[in-house]
């Protein structure tokens, strides 16, 4: 996916700053123009996870030439930054991992309890801890 950015110049005292259409709230800043544009990979991608997990739906990627008329964005340079498509894939995937037969019997016990699937749990419990950096 590629999704048209708009830069705002910076200079000797102020960032780049980044703004993405596509995406309300979706804006980033770096000292440089190169900074500037692969901080926008990461808020794009961040913006993405975020908006899938809430259940929204991302918008694709306009055409920059219906973006570069738009007045909002007068004066500011223009690029494109590409985007692993894989971000919006929620494709299920079945894999195999190695648990102690005790510490499943208490995931187990758990999520049978609160009637939850033991697939349910993990996902949730590894998507919390990554949301709090730990």
């Amino acid at each position: 996916m590629k999704y048209p950015i708009a830069i705002e110049e910076g200079s000797e005292t102020t960032a780049f700053g980044v703004v993405v259409p596509d995406l309300p709230g979706c804006f980033s800043a770096g000292d440089t123009m190169d900074e500037a544009v692969e901080n926008s990979r990461e808020a794009i991608a961040l913006w993405i996870e975020a908006a899938l997990d809430a259940g929204e739906t991302i918008p694709a990627p306009g055409r920059l030439a219906d973006h570069v008329h738009n007045s909002e964005y007068a004066g500011m340079v223009w690029a494109i930054v590409d985007i692993d498509s894989a971000l919006l894939d929620d494709k299920t995937e079945r894999i195999n991992i190695s648990v102690p037969r005790r510490v499943l019997s208490r995931i187990d016990r758990y999520v049978s309890a609160r009637g939850e699937t033991r697939s349910g749990f993990l996902v949730n419990a590894a998507l919390e801890r990554i949301a709090h950096g730990c």
